[in-house]
C-alpha cells in the first residue's frame, strides 16, 4: 500500500530525480579538505538532531577545532553569519536561528571553544569555516538531504514513528526509509521515551538516550529543591506532547500546559511574575532571563558512537598522512 502511495506522490519523483542527478554528476557535490560529519534525519520536525550535534561536540572538541555548520532555520538574516567563534557568541538568536544559538549558549556555559556558522550554501559555509574559523572538523547540522557538500560520515537519526509514517504530503517523511542506503550509521533516537529496535542492510546502529534530567535556573545552574514549586509549562517543538510527558514522569507540579508551533517566536508572550514557568532551552533562549523562568535539560548517551567516529576518522586521516593525537 505504501509503495502505491509513493507512486502517486509527485514529491516522491522529485526526490528520486534529485538523487539521480547527483548520482550521474548533473548536480555537483564538492569536497573540502577536512572531515565532514553530517547529522540528519528522514522526517520533518524533531528527531534529536540538535541533541546529537551537542553530544558530538561535547565529546570531540578535545580532538578537533570544530565548526558546526547549519542553515539557521527561520533566522532573520541571510548569507553567512558567524554565530560563535571559538566559544564566544557573536550574534543574537534572531540572526542565528534558535537551534544554533541554543548550542552556542550551551557551549559558552561549558567554556567549549566551538565555532558555529550559519549559511544556506553549505559548500561556501564549509570554505568559510576553514578559512576564517580554522576548522579541522565540520559537523553539518540537518545535512542528510543537502548533498552539495560531500561528507565523510552520514549519521541519520530515526525515531519510532518514522517506521510507520509516509512520505510528505501524506505523512511527515522527507525521504522514504530506503534512503537509509546512503547512511553510514543509524541512530535510534528518544530511546528513553519510545524504545525500539531497527536495522537496515547491516549498517551500524546506535541508540540515543536522554538521561539525568535536570532543571536549570535563568543562569543555567541546576536547581535541586523543587518540592514547593508549581509550574506553568510551555514549549514550541515538533512534538510538544513529549516535553509534557517527561515533566509528568519527573513528578513536577504542573498547573497548566501551553503548546505552541515549532520554532515559535514568543514575541507577545509575557510571564506573570506571580507564577513559575518551565520550558525547554530552545524555547527559553527567546525570552529574557527571569527569576521565575526555568529550563528542562538533560545529558545525552550514545554508547559506542564516539569510538566508531574516531576509528573511522583516524583511518581516513592516516590515508592522508595525518594523525589524530
Amino acid at each position: 500500500m505504501d509503495k502505491f502511495v509513493n507512486y502517486i506522490n509527485p514529491y516522491f519523483y522529485i526526490i528520486q530525480g534529485r538523487k539521480f542527478f547527483y548520482k550521474k554528476g548533473l548536480f555537483k557535490s564538492f569536497k573540502i579538505p577536512i572531515p565532514v560529519i553530517s547529522v540528519g534525519n528522514l522526517s520533518f520536525g524533531g528527531s534529536g538532531k540538535t541533541s546529537l550535534v551537542r553530544f558530538l561536540c561535547e565529546n570531540l572538541h578535545l580532538y578537533f577545532n570544530i565548526t558546526v555548520l547549519s542553515r539557521g532555520y527561520k533566522r532573520k538574516s541571510k548569507g553567512p553569519v558567524i554565530v560563535m567563534e571559538r566559544g564566544k557568541l557573536k550574534v543574537d538568536w534572531e540572526k542565528a536561528g534558535d537551534e544554533p544559538y541554543l548550542l552556542g549558549k550551551i557551549f559558552e556555559k561549558k567554556k567549549m571553544k566551538i565555532s558555529i556558522l550559519v549559511n544556506e550554501d553549505r559548500k561556501k559555509g564549509g570554505e568559510i569555516a576553514i578559512k576564517e574559523l580554522g576548522a579541522e572538523l565540520i559537523i553539518l547540522d540537518d545535512g542528510f538531504q543537502h548533498q552539495k557538500l560531500k561528507r565523510d560520515l552520514d549519521l541519520v537519526l530515526l525515531k519510532k514513528d518514522d517506521l510507520k509514517d509516509r512520505l510528505f504530503p501524506f505523512g511527515r517523511l522527507r525521504e522514504p526509509l530506503s534512503s537509509l542506503e546512503r547512511a553510514d550509521a543509524i541512530i535510534l533516537s528518544y530511546q528513553e521515551y519510545q524504545p525500539f529496535n531497527f536495522s537496515y542492510n547491516k549498517k551500524p546502529v546506535f541508540k540515543l538516550y536522554r538521561k539525568e534530567w535536570k532543571i536549570l535556573n535563568k543562569d543555567l545552574k541546576e536547581i535541586c529543591e523543587l518540592k514547593d514549586k508549581e509550574f506553568v509549562a510551555f514549549c514550541g517543538l515538533a512534538d510538544n506532547k513529549q516535553f509534557f510527558n517527561i515533566l509528568d514522569k519527573l513528578g513536577l507540579k504542573i498547573k497548566k500546559k501551553l503548546s505552541f508551533p515549532d520554532h515559535y517566536h514568543y514575541k507577545n508572550f509575557k510571564l506573570n511574575l506571580q507564577q513559575n514557568y518551565i520550558t525547554t532551552l530552545k524555547d527559553g533562549i527567546k525570552l529574557n532571563p527571569q527569576e521565575n523562568l526555568y529550563f528542562l535539560d538533560f545529558n545525552i548517551e550514545v554508547k559506542g558512537l564516539i569510538e566508531f567516529i574516531l576509528k573511522f576518522l583516524k583511518c581516513d586521516m592516516l590515508k592522508n598522512n595525518n594523525k589524530i593525537e
